[in-house]
């Protein structure tokens, strides 16, 4: 899955269709991320030590990885991600639309 945690993205369609956030979590095994303030359900709790008041708590519930796209740093558009070797020996993501660096995933041993 190339979608990580605190990476930016664009939700493509659903009712939240058009909406940014950041991943919160990623669920490898079911392929699903949990992005800020998309897929808002309420959950209501009863009354504990935790949490006195009881009530409804607003919770954002995973979506499918294949329902958003990352956002290019340099357009701010959404794009496919890649990986490629540097001359040093170590790997990055980019985005494929403008090439734009999304940051190192492996680093080489000096």
């Amino acid at each position: 899955m190339k979608i990580k945690k605190n990476d930016t993205v664009q939700v493509l369609n659903g009712k939240d269709k058009g909406v940014t956030g950041k991943v919160i979590s990623v669920d490898h095994a079911k392929h699903q991320v949990t992005v800020e303030g998309v897929n808002v359900v309420f959950r209501h709790v009863k009354p504990s030590q935790k949490n006195p008041q009881g009530g409804r708590l607003e919770v954002s519930m995973p979506v499918p990885v294949s329902k958003v796209a990352a956002l290019c740093p340099k357009t701010n558009k959404p794009t496919r991600v890649g990986y490629r070797t540097l001359d040093d020996g170590s790997k990055e993501r980019f985005a494929k639309k403008s090439g734009a660096s999304m940051g190192v995933v492996w680093a080489a041993r000096s």
